[in-house]
């Protein structure tokens, strides 16, 4: 360890941590091999390593490293496989043994000691698609992502196994993803955690995966696997806060060392957990390390960073707060900690998905650093979730005294990168699931579902979906259980199912769904004024001027007979699709005959078409034959 290493650790620079601290490989001056062992903990009296390769009781005392907080120690006897915890003795001599906070693993809960681990050595495979990666605009590339808590997609049928490890995971998931039509999966934290019903966000093992999933090189070997299937892998990641578990990292050396000094601020009250201290320089360390080790380490395309605006605010949380210095509510620390997590994770991938889960207004969250914005390049659209979520929980009898719910996100949309999520913390805790929110029987139920899809596939946005949501399952998601896979033996999920994924195929198909997601020009909206018959429509518009769509919706069950749309171009219009199809659930046989224009004026467009609007649906049009550009631009006839 040099004096490089420790110098650049304590000012909060360190971003390769993980290579420093912990359980490292070794050998020593006499050419011995073993595992060194270095411990963070400026405040300790003494810190011991005890373990199978040592005395449990009193183990392997390790030395401070001058002023570094640093303690380290080698052994020699010490082997792959085997256990072991830190001993932590404080200043006012109370002992008390704790996780390794830079583990590469751990014993299956309840169980909690570390295992001496080296790095994997894995043989990655995937250097066409990270090439290729490289190379992508994501901005204008299609973005679809299927979330997933790892532990209850599919259970084990036989045997003793509480969960499929990842090796096995990959045998059923990938090929699912793959034929639904999905570009991504998200997976809820993975990282080691010892309470099943947190779902992976109170972390005690920052660095490693969690038992339940089996090892670090599973893992590895799931995200190569992955990308030969051209499927990217996203991670949940928790920086703000960690589990409050005396074992782990809470009050580690007897102080407040990695949560804040301030009792109030290091207390989350709202999630029983504390709070990292993103102030102090050596948390800096581990937290950045800790990014770009799953990045590094996992070739992760990306990391959904959590709760962001509990470390953004100083009064999220429930409880007392106090002022900044200039009497504001924003956490200076927390905002500048973001900043430079960003600024260091582009300076080294820029092609990485960095996607904020921020709950409020604040501005510029998608903003480059260096533009005065946190330096994320995507962030979910929670208030487009919660607005189009209430406006389809409503009796359609009142959806049009309401219709600013679908269409308010039209007025900000631009704003942000946006993500369209319709995720995990939707559907629990007494939420409903996706399809136990539509009002009516059964057939409205999946008749106003699939217009939901159709309205989240076609809205600028990138997209997300929740397991389960695609099959229409009707109870909300148990953690301990599986999916209702169940469900797909009754014909409308599994008509829906088929609906989502032919959805999904057409949305990566029309370069006019993703390639001008965040821009103005991306749409231009025909008729959102039409709340009496709760219908809208607009064009989603792709970099060419022929590459375009015009969506139709109706948001409630009566169908309307002589629907008039403006459109760009005369010539001849096509369904594509009809929400309402028989092959999807629904009512329509045939599709609609092909739509000639007339001279009529409408909705702003020189020419107009006439269709018949199914009830609860969506349409979808594409051009066929019509007079305006092609290639070369030249003037192109009928």
């Amino acid at each position: 360890m040099s004096e490089a290493d420790t110098y650049l650790f304590n000012m909060g620079s360190h971003f390769q941590s993980y290579q420093l601290l912990g359980c490292q490989f070794a050998v020593d001056m006499d050419g011995k091999e073993g595992f060194t062992f270095r411990v963070w903990a400026p405040n300790a009296r003494r810190i011991a390593i005890v373990g199978d390769f040592c005395d449990w009781e009193n183990g392997m005392r390790l030395e401070k490293v001058q002023e570094t907080g640093i303690w380290e120690g080698f052994s020699d006897v010490a082997q792959a496989g085997q256990h072991y915890k830190v001993l932590v003795e404080d200043a006012n001599g109370n002992v008390k043994l704790k996780m390794d906070p830079y583990a590469l693993a751990f014993e299956t809960r309840p169980k909690d000691a570390a295992v001496v681990t080296k790095l994997p050595d894995f043989k990655w495979t995937d250097g066409r698609f990270m090439a290729k990666r490289r190379r992508k605009n994501v901005y204008k590339s299609p973005l679809n992502i299927y979330e997933v808590h790892a532990g209850s997609w599919r259970k084990p049928k036989d045997g003793d196994a509480e969960f499929y490890n990842f090796s096995e995971l990959a045998e059923n998931l990938i090929p699912y993803v793959v034929e639904m039509g999905f570009t991504h999966i998200e997976f809820m934290p993975l990282m080691e955690h010892p309470l099943d019903a947190s779902w992976g966000y109170q972390i005690t093992g920052y660095y490693a995966l969690s038992a339940r999933y089996g090892s670090l090189e599973d893992f590895m070997g799931f995200v190569d696997a992955c990308h030969a299937a051209n499927i990217g892998v996203i991670m949940d990641w928790v920086p703000g806060h960690f589990c409050r578990n005396d074992n782990a990292l809470s009050y580690f050396d007897g102080t407040p060392q990695f949560e804040y000094w301030k009792s109030f601020q290091a207390n989350n009250v709202r999630w029983g957990t504390l709070n990292f201290d993103l102030s102090k320089a050596e948390v800096h360390s581990f937290l950045i390390s800790n990014a770009l080790f799953w990045i590094e380490m996992c070739h992760l395309d990306g990391l959904r960073v959590d709760a962001v605006s509990s470390m953004i605010y100083l009064d999220y949380d429930d409880g007392y707060w106090e002022a900044n210095e200039d009497g504001g509510n924003e956490n200076r620390a927390g905002i500048a900690f973001v900043q430079k997590l960003n600024t260091e994770v582009f300076k080294r991938y820029p092609d990485m998905l960095m996607i904020a889960e921020e709950s409020t207004a604040y501005p510029n969250v998608t903003m480059p650093v260096d533009k005065g914005g946190l330096g994320f390049n995507y962030k979910w659209n929670m208030g487009w979730m919660n607005d189009i979520l209430k406006f389809f929980e409503m009796d359609p009898l009142f959806r049009k005294d309401h219709f600013n719910l679908v269409t308010f996100s039209f007025m900000y949309m631009f704003k942000e990168n946006y993500i369209l999520a319709l995720s995990h913390d939707e559907v629990v805790h007494g939420k409903k699931s996706m399809m136990h929110k539509m009002p009516g029987d059964r057939y409205n139920q999946f008749a106003g579902l699939r217009t939901l899809e159709a309205f989240l596939m076609t809205h600028p946005g990138k997209k997300l979906n929740f397991m389960g949501n695609e099959t229409g399952q009707f109870l909300e998601w148990k953690f301990a259980e599986e999916l209702e896979w169940a469900d797909l033996e009754q014909d409308l999920n599994h008509q829906y199912q088929f609906f989502v994924r032919t959805l999904n195929e057409l949305y990566l198909e029309h370069r006019s769904l993703f390639e001008q997601d965040h821009e103005p020009a991306g749409i231009s909206i025909l008729d959102a004024d039409n709340r009496d018959e709760s219908m809208l429509t607009f064009i989603r518009q792709g970099l060419k001027p022929r590459d375009f769509l015009i969506v139709v919706c109706n948001f409630v069950p009566v169908e309307r007979q002589h629907v008039r749309i403006g459109v760009p171009y005369e010539g001849v219009y096509a369904e594509l699709l009809n929400t309402e199809s028989r092959d999807f659930g629904g009512t329509w046989d045939v599709a609609q005959p092909e739509m000639r224009t007339s001279q009529e004026e409408y909705n702003g467009q020189p020419h107009s078409i006439e269709v018949i609007l199914p009830a609860m649906s969506v349409l979808i049009l594409k051009p066929k034959r019509i007079k305006g550009y092609k290639k070369g631009g030249e003037r192109d006839s009928l």
